[in-house]
This record gives structure tokens, C-alpha cells and sequence, in this order.
């Protein structure tokens, strides 16, 4: 599994990429311009890139000229150009694949692993990050802005099956089956006390953790 970065202008594109990569097991975070990329890019070490051309204050080239003065990070670019010239410019800039849009998504994800296994890249996945917060799977350790927090067995199981499914609505029902197991028979409110003390442990990041009212919750790394 790989740390992947989801580069492009236009949102449709990216939530498609981050959906299809997270199922493959990839961790993703995107961004919508080079420079934004950019940005990323200089606090974080990605197995690949998966990069559009045309994009506002930064396009793609611009992207890869800069990147490669100090990482070799893998990059896949998109285009809808297709044209040839911008692919020799691409290769010559040192990316690894082209894709032309519109693309098929099990292709790109077929390309992405081709890529990741040229290059080494792939890796187990012994951690989740996502904002500050770092699980790491081996050790059963979470740490919130680099500190390690004390979580009890089920907090780490709970914080764990939400960041692993961001985004999502989640009901109470569907909490107690994957954190509790199918044979509890307790009161739902459990899950509601139990995320409770979790959001306390979470500092900064505890509203990442939304209240769907009627339903459940869903981890929101934008909240």
C-alpha cells in the first residue's frame, strides 16, 4: 500500500481518484494546483503522484521542474491534451507514466500499481495519518500532533475504523457490528459515550469527528 498525492483543478477528478486508490488500500491526500502541491510536497514524503497538466497559479510542468530539483517522487500525469509534444515534455521533466482523460478509473489503479512496483514504492500499511493524527498499526499507538496519546482498546479500534472509513456516514448500528462485534447486545449509547472520551483525547482534532443526527457520525478531516 503507498501515500499517495491526487493533484488536479477539477474536484470531481480528485474524489474520483481518492475513491477508487483508497479501496486499493492507498492513503491520499489531494491537492487542486502545483503549488498547493507543492506546498505538500515539502512536508510530506509520497510513494507517487498522480498529476493533471492544466491547472491555475501552478500547472503541471511547472509542478515537475520544481519537484524534481529535490525529490524523485514517481509521477503519473493527466491530460486532456493527449497531444504528443506534451507527452515528450512530460518524460523529458522525468515522469514515469501518461494518462490520457478521460480515463478509466481500474486503469489508472492498474498504471498506479505498475508504477509503485518499478519503482519499490509500494509499502505495508503500518500507519493511517490523516491532519495530525498518526495511528500506527503495528505498535497499536496514536499519536495527535506527534504525541503519543493514551487510547484504551476500544478507542483505538473506534478511531481506527473511522478514519478508515472518512467521509462516510456511519450508524450506531454499523459502529457496535465493526467495533464491538455482531453478538453485543448492549444499549447504542454506548458508541455515544465511547466518542465522547475519544473526542477529548483528540485535541484540535476532535470536531473531525461530526454528529449525524438521527444517524451516527462520520470522520470529516475538514471539519
Amino acid at each position: 500500500m503507498a501515500y499517495l498525492l491526487a493533484v488536479d483543478d477539477e474536484k470531481d477528478i480528485v474524489e474520483l481518484i481518492s475513491r477508487f486508490a483508497e479501496h486499493e488500500g492507498h492513503t491520499v491526500d489531494t491537492a487542486e494546483n502545483g503549488a498547493q502541491a507543492l506546498s505538500l510536497c515539502q512536508r510530506n514524503d509520497y510513494d507517487l503522484i498522480i498529476l493533471d497538466i492544466m491547472m491555475p497559479e501552478m500547472d503541471g510542468f511547472t509542478f515537475c521542474k520544481k519537484l524534481r530539483e529535490e525529490k524523485k517522487t514517481p509521477v503519473i500525469m493527466l491530460s486532456a491534451l493527449g497531444a504528443e509534444y506534451d507527452k515528450l515534455m512530460g518524460f523529458e521533466l522525468g515522469i514515469d507514466d501518461y494518462v490520457v482523460k478521460p480515463f478509466s478509473p481500474r486503469e489508472l489503479m492498474a498504471r498506479i500499481k505498475a508504477v509503485l512496483s518499478r519503482n519499490g514504492a509500494a509499502r505495508p500499511k503500518a500507519e493511517l495519518l490523516i491532519q495530525g493524527i498518526r495511528i500506527d498499526t503495528l505498535a497499536h499507538e496514536v499519536f495527535v500532533d506527534g504525541v503519543r496519546t493514551e487510547l484504551t482498546a476500544k478507542e483505538y479500534e473506534l478511531l481506527s475504523y473511522l478514519i478508515q472509513n472518512k467521509g462516510i456516514a456511519l450508524t450506531r448500528e454499523n459502529i457496535l457490528n465493526a467495533v464491538w462485534g455482531y453478538e453485543y447486545f448492549g444499549d447504542d449509547r454506548t458508541v455515544d459515550w465511547q466518542i465522547k472520551l475519544l473526542r477529548g483525547k483528540l485535541g484540535p482534532y476532535r470536531k473531525c469527528i461530526v454528529t449525524l443526527r438521527g444517524t451516527g457520525y462520520r470522520f470529516d478531516e475538514k471539519a
